[in-house]
């Protein structure tokens, strides 16, 4: 790293908060609801992350019914899923210590603004970043690299040429690591979230982190991005 940091993108589900129990059961519920087998806990687990109609079809759902499936999983999560929520312990104090650091926090997930909005607000924690950049319902943003571009748009900076010195992302699955690679950007894996280690370390993570606690102290260090 040449010049400093300047920017965190951090990712939502799996890194800032434990969505899990939600989504379990939103998704559980609508396939009931549309005569599909009921999906594990394990399954649902591995299409926490990228975009529905990335992970679906890998656990069961045909192309031609993602659209009934997400509609139906839309209307528990909406009212009920979202909040069966929590932030994991020690967040709060991650990102005071990034903001102590004078760094700019934004939020970049592919879950639907629509739905990531609300749920920062559920915390109290939406005035801690500048960007709230996450997918749209329409093709147009819907992969992590095309947040990413969104959020920095958002924060003016898609132009920076040292781009990859001054902005770091923190996410918890492969689409993490290879959205911001996209961009040129490096990305810390978290390991309490819902991808593993191995899944981290294959996308190209330059470090992985145990706990919030130890970001701050990572996002410090220089990294560069392994060139093919």
């Amino acid at each position: 790293m040449t010049e400093p940091r300047t920017h965190v993108l951090l990712d939502l589900d799996g890194t800032l908060s434990d969505s899990e129990p939600g989504i379990l059961r939103s998704l559980q519920w609508a396939c009931e609801q549309e005569g599909f087998p009921i999906p594990t806990e394990e399954e649902v687990r591995s299409v926490i992350g990228p975009p529905f109609e990335i992970g679906l079809p890998a656990i069961g759902i045909p192309d031609d019914a993602l659209v009934r499936v997400v509609n139906r999983y839309r209307e528990r999560y909406k009212e009920i899923g979202a909040y069966e929520n929590t932030l994991y312990d020690g967040i709060l104090d991650m990102l005071d210590e990034l903001a102590r650091l004078g760094l700019s926090l934004s939020v970049a997930t592919a879950k639907p603004e629509q739905t990531a909005h609300p749920i920062l607000d559920y915390f109290e924690i939406s005035d801690r970043f500048d960007v709230r950049a996450g997918a749209s319902l329409t093709s147009d943003r819907r992969t992590k690299a095309q947040v990413i571009a969104h959020a920095l748009r958002e924060l003016e900076i898609q132009a920076d040429p040292d781009l990859g010195d001054h902005v770091i992302m923190i996410g918890d699955r492969d689409h993490d690591v290879l959205g911001a690679m996209h961009h040129g950007i490096a990305c810390i894996g978290v390991t309490w979230g819902y991808g593993s280690i191995e899944e981290l370390i294959k996308a190209g993570a330059v470090a992985l982190a145990d706990s919030p606690a130890d970001v701050a102290d990572l996002v410090r260090q220089p990294y560069r991005l392994h060139q093919p």
